[in-house]
């Protein structure tokens, strides 16, 4: 805050411009969707790796149970 002397010498307050203030709100929102980016690309990964894990533990059972389908037929020792 700055301060203005008038012709009659009293004082007056002026505003600094909102230039920097503007500044600094766009630079918290975007470090903000950065972090929120960062984020979501986490879960995603997370997701994506727990899908995976499931889809392979599907497959294995699934070849246990021909294992044993085969061991019953007396196709296999």
């Amino acid at each position: 805050m700055t301060f203005r002397i008038l012709k009659d010498g009293s004082k007056t307050e002026t505003h600094a411009t909102s230039s920097s203030s503007t500044g600094s709100i766009v630079l918290i929102v975007i470090l903000v969707l950065v972090v929120l980016g960062l984020v979501f690309l986490f879960l995603f990964k997370l997701w994506q790796k727990k899908k995976r894990e499931e889809q392979y533990a599907r497959l294995l059972k699934l070849f246990e149970q021909d294992d044993e389908l085969e061991l019953e037929l007396g196709l296999r020792d």
